[in-house]
C-alpha cells in the first residue's frame, strides 16, 4: 500500500487511534490508498469499522492520529474535502418529501454540478432506479433505498469514495451490479474505501485489505 516518495496518495491515514474511556477500539492505524485502488477494512460486527470510517471521514474526532486527503487534513468544513469526498454510511437521511429524482437532483445541485438531469438520469438508471424515480424513498423497499442511498455518491463529484457496509440489503444481482460500479470508479482514477464483512465484495473490489479487530 506504499506510493513512489514523489506521489501524494489520495487517502494517507497516520497513527490513528480511537479511545472511549478505558476502551480503545483500534490503534496504530496507519495506510496510503493510491488513485485508482481500493481498501477494504474486515472484521466482525463490534471490531471497530463503522467508528475508524467515521474518524477518517471527519464525523468524528480521532484521539490521535492524521488523515490527509489528496494532501489537504482532513476537515469536512473544507470546500477542497467537500469536492473529494463521497461517503455513505448506514444512517443516511433522505429528504422525506422528495421524490427519488428530486433527491438526486437536490444533492448533485448541492455540489455543484452544473446541468445535472443528464447525469440524474445516467446514475438513476446504473443504480436500477428509474422506475421508482417519481416515488417518496418512504415507498421503496430496504434494498432500493440502498441503492438510493449509493446513487447519492454517484450524482456528486468526489475522488475517494467511502462506504460502510455498501452491501447490505442488496440481492444477489445487487452485489453483482456494486462490484462492476466500484471497479469502474477503480478504472476512472477514483478510490474506494469500503468496510464490510462479507467476504464476497471484497475479493470483488478490494486490492488491499485491514483487518481490524484480530
Amino acid at each position: 500500500m506504499s506510493t513512489t516518495p514523489t506521489e501524494t496518495p489520495l487517502l494517507r491515514v497516520n497513527g490513528l487511534r480511537k479511545q472511549f474511556g478505558e476502551l480503545t477500539v483500534f490503534a496504530d492505524m496507519s495506510f496510503d490508498l493510491p488513485r485508482g485502488r481500493a481498501l477494504a477494512m474486515v472484521g466482525p460486527n463490534g471490531s471497530g469499522k463503522s467508528t475508524a470510517m467515521r474518524c477518517i471521514t471527519g464525523a468524528d474526532r480521532p484521539t490521535e492520529g492524521t488523515v490527509e486527503l489528496d494532501g489537504t487534513p482532513m476537515d469536512e468544513r473544507l470546500p477542497a474535502i467537500r469536492r473529494g469526498l463521497a461517503v455513505v454510511m448506514d444512517d443516511l437521511d433522505f429528504f422525506p418529501d422528495l421524490s427519488v429524482v428530486e433527491h438526486l437532483d437536490l444533492f448533485a445541485r448541492a455540489h455543484g454540478v452544473p446541468n445535472p438531469d443528464p447525469l440524474v438520469d445516467a446514475v438513476l438508471e446504473d443504480v436500477g432506479l428509474t422506475m421508482q424515480a417519481a416515488q417518496l424513498p418512504g415507498t421503496l423497499s430496504s434494498g432500493q433505498r440502498r441503492r438510493l442511498a449509493l446513487a447519492s455518491a454517484f450524482v456528486r463529484p468526489r475522488l475517494l469514495l467511502v462506504l460502510d457496509e455498501p452491501e447490505q440489503r442488496l440481492d444477489d444481482s445487487g452485489l453483482e451490479w456494486l462490484a462492476g460500479r466500484l471497479n469502474a470508479e477503480k478504472k476512472l482514477g477514483l478510490g474506494v474505501l469500503l468496510a464490510s464483512h462479507d467476504s464476497a465484495p471484497v475479493a470483488a473490489v478490494a486490492d488491499d485489505v485491514l483487518h481490524l479487530g484480530a
